[in-house]
């Protein structure tokens, strides 16, 4: 885990908030140089605290309203088939996330679709089909309370020393 310092977590946050922020104006902002900025924004970029940037698409928008969440239990835990399962699950389109659970089930899949009817082809097609599932319990979600694309940067400050200003 790589200790981030206050000056860290605001660039954190403000690229969360805009990922095309430019450097100049993140440096701006936190009061800082543009080159000390880049290369911390570099830095976090290396060490994989960003990992990515992304357009936050409104799945209303694009026909992908419904949000199912689903069950797997899988015949068995040998590691090869918790493998070909998880190699299966992310090739499925519709599945935008997917969890090794501890508790009553094995995996937690969070899937979206255009409607019930089309959950169940992509039930039918996809997810029935998947190597070593057991079971299958699907919930749907009535409406989302909090959906977050962002993280509070909140890491441990401990020994981090950033004198690049």
């Amino acid at each position: 885990m790589l200790a981030l310092d206050a000056t860290d977590q605001q660039i954190i946050a403000l690229l969360q908030s805009d990922g095309r922020m430019t450097h100049a104006a993140i440096a701006e902002r936190i009061h800082l140089s543009a080159s000390a900025c880049l290369r911390r924004v570099r830095r976090l970029e290396a060490t994989g605290v960003i990992s990515g940037y992304h357009a936050a698409i409104d799945r209303e928008r694009v026909g992908l309203g419904t949000t199912i969440f689903v069950e797997i239990s899988l015949d068995s835990q040998h590691e090869d088939h918790l493998d070909e399962f998880e190699a299966a699950v992310a090739a499925v389109p519709e599945v935008i996330g997917c969890h090794l659970m501890a508790g009553d089930f094995d995996y937690l899949v969070h899937v979206v679709a255009a409607d019930v009817s089309d959950y169940e082809r992509i039930h039918r097609t996809q997810m029935a089909r998947l190597p070593h599932v057991a079971n299958v319990r699907s919930s749907f979600a009535l409406r989302s309370v909090v959906e977050r694309g962002t993280i509070e940067a909140r890491v441990a400050l401990a020994g981090t020393d950033h004198t690049d200003r």
